[in-house]
């Protein structure tokens, strides 16, 4: 089981979780189930996903069954596309809260959507929900080192983790680095490139070497360059195969051949893109 990460307000969260992102809400439950049961910790949701509710039943059903629930983290975003006033993230939050139960241990603005500028008054509205204690963590997702810087610079208050799209085409090697000299986790979406990246012959070769799968191999990569990340599977095996990434580590070859993929490719959205 990957360690845990320590985050900036004393707390701490799994380096690898599972995602929900298009999982159908008659499916997500089933998901969570297969999760936590393989052993997973960090369930990674967003209000934009559809599927909280079936997340929030799934997890009080496990903890009726026995489970701890100080022992996960499950997260939330706020989409804020309509309108990113304090009582529209308020709004929103309470929907969040109310279907996957409180507090919510860790909640994150989705995209800063700079063009409206008001990312920074919603990170506002983000530490008072924090300060009210109906939040453990918060943090923000799709940032720029200047939106982080801004963020911080007018509120004096650091997100505990950024949620940026990274895998071995975009490894954000400059946004991970302004991550580590602040102490904010980085946290990967899209970590296998939204699977394009599990046919590339390199990725193959070095997870054939290790006997391990594609998924695998990458998995590892992320591990070892640092911070956490959330891959997403619907299929029971393929998340426990995600989970079982401790028996072996990548060599300084393996970890060369992985570097000369990077091409800056992106998936999905440049954070500048998003309004």
């Amino acid at each position: 089981m990957p360690a845990d990460l320590p985050l900036l307000d004393g707390r701490s969260m799994p380096a690898l979780g599972f995602g929900l992102y298009k999982v159908p809400a008659d499916e997500a439950g089933a998901v969570v189930d297969a999760g936590l049961a393989a052993g997973y910790r960090l369930i990674d949701g967003a209000e934009l996903y559809g599927n909280e509710r079936e997340v929030g039943d799934a997890v009080r059903r496990a903890v009726e069954g026995g489970l701890d629930r100080t022992t996960l983290t499950v997260t939330s975003k706020l989409w804020g596309e309509q309108s990113q006033s304090a009582d529209a993230v308020r709004a929103s939050f309470a929907a969040s809260e109310a279907a996957l139960g409180s507090p919510v241990d860790l909640y994150m603005i989705h995209w800063p959507r700079p063009a409206r500028g008001q990312f920074v008054d919603v990170w506002r509205t983000l530490i008072a929900l924090r300060d009210e204690g109906r939040i453990r963590s918060i943090g923000v997702s799709n940032f720029t080192d200047e939106h982080l810087r801004r963020i911080i610079g007018e509120t004096g208050v650091f997100p505990v983790v950024n949620q940026v799209e990274s895998h071995p085409w975009l490894p954000q090697h400059e946004l991970r680095a302004f991550h580590a000299a602040h102490g904010i986790v980085t946290q990967a979406w899209s970590p296998l490139g939204r699977s394009r990246l599990l046919d590339d012959p390199v990725i193959g070769r070095i997870a054939a070497a290790h006997g391990v799968s594609p998924a695998q191999a990458i998995i590892r990569w992320h591990l070892q360059l640092g911070g956490g990340l959330t891959p997403k599977s619907t299929h029971p095996e393929r998340l426990r195969e995600n989970l079982d990434v401790d028996g072996f580590s990548l060599d300084d070859d393996d970890l060369a051949a992985i570097a000369a993929l990077e091409t800056g490719e992106r998936t999905g959205t440049h954070p500048d893109d998003r309004q």
